[in-house]
């Protein structure tokens, strides 16, 4: 630690400053240049300035917690700043260049990324038309075969000892407007349920909210227009199969809808870049700002 402290220069008055001025927080303007700037730290040519840690300084901390806690992170800096100068005269220059050029590349791209989402977010119609999917769909329909298993089915689970349990299974076999209303009305006594039987779910999601039914004996549950009751320690449950797709079977557009409209949106993003960088190219040579020399 003593290393440290020496190499840096770090004095007393200093890390009190720079505490004094987390606590108390600045009443002056924001601060545009590095002279304007309280040094609190420095390695050769590089600074370390109080107001780059104020952001990292906690109202909560108690003073003594406060001064290790800036004592530990100038250090931490300081570590950095003296491996990055090591390494600068130590590696192979060539080395040196490639990294060079990495960081700019980084550089770069970070910033232009970032430039182009931000376009990307104020100018692309993130809107897909219900024809969009369809024509899509229709087009790439063979592209969508299933991977998993998809069911239909309305779903009760119910406490082991519940008393009206025969009314429940009538009312989710026969499942007419008023039956609906009625288990609805009901609900809160489920230990959950699900009545939405016109949605594909996938029976690996079934298998996960009925314990019983597995991989091996899956396929005597799930399947079209079926009804079953199983029991165990933790509940009853009962459901009724509505419908059933098995893999490699063609998706249902409203299942893969999300990653229809995932697509478009992907293309349609790409499409905008392309024309983007189009644009700029043309303007700026228009505006004689780009020119490739023979």
């Amino acid at each position: 630690m003593y290393f440290f402290r020496k190499k840096l220069k770090i004095t007393s008055k200093w890390l009190l400053v720079a505490l004094l001025g987390l606590v108390l927080g600045s009443c002056g303007s924001f601060f545009k240049n590095n002279e304007d700037k309280t040094p609190i730290a420095r390695v050769g040519e590089a600074y370390l300035y109080k107001e780059d840690i104020e952001s990292l300084f906690e109202n909560n901390r108690s003073k003594a917690d406060s001064a290790t806690y800036v004592a530990n992170y100038i250090n931490t800096w300081a570590s950095k700043q003296l491996l990055l100068s090591k390494a600068k005269i130590n590696l192979p220059e060539e080395k040196l260049k490639i990294f060079e050029q990495l960081v700019s590349n980084y550089r770069t791209d970070l910033y232009t990324g970032a430039y182009k989402e931000a376009l990307v977010l104020q100018s692309q119609d993130t809107s897909v038309s219900k024809e969009q999917l369809n024509d899509f769909y229709e087009r790439q329909k063979e592209n969508f075969q299933l991977k998993e298993k998809l069911v239909k089915l309305r779903f009760v689970a119910l406490p082991v000892n519940y008393s009206d349990k025969d009314l429940v299974i009538s009312k989710l076999k026969r499942f007419r407007e008023e039956d609906k209303k009625y288990l609805d009305s009901i609900s809160i006594q489920f230990k959950k349920y699900n009545l939405n039987d016109s949605i594909w779910v996938s029976a690996i999601r079934v298998m996960e909210e009925i314990p019983l039914i597995v991989p091996d004996n899956q396929g005597l549950y799930l399947k079209n227009s079926q009804f079953f009751e199983l029991q165990d320690s933790l509940g009853v449950y009962l459901a009724k199969i509505n419908d059933v797709l098995e893999i490699n079977q063609i998706a249902p557009l409203s299942y893969v809808e999300p990653t229809i409209k995932q697509l478009l949106l992907s293309r349609r993003k790409l499409e905008f870049m392309k024309k983007l960088e189009a644009e700029i190219i043309d303007e700026a040579i228009k505006e004689k700002e780009f020119e490739v020399y023979e």
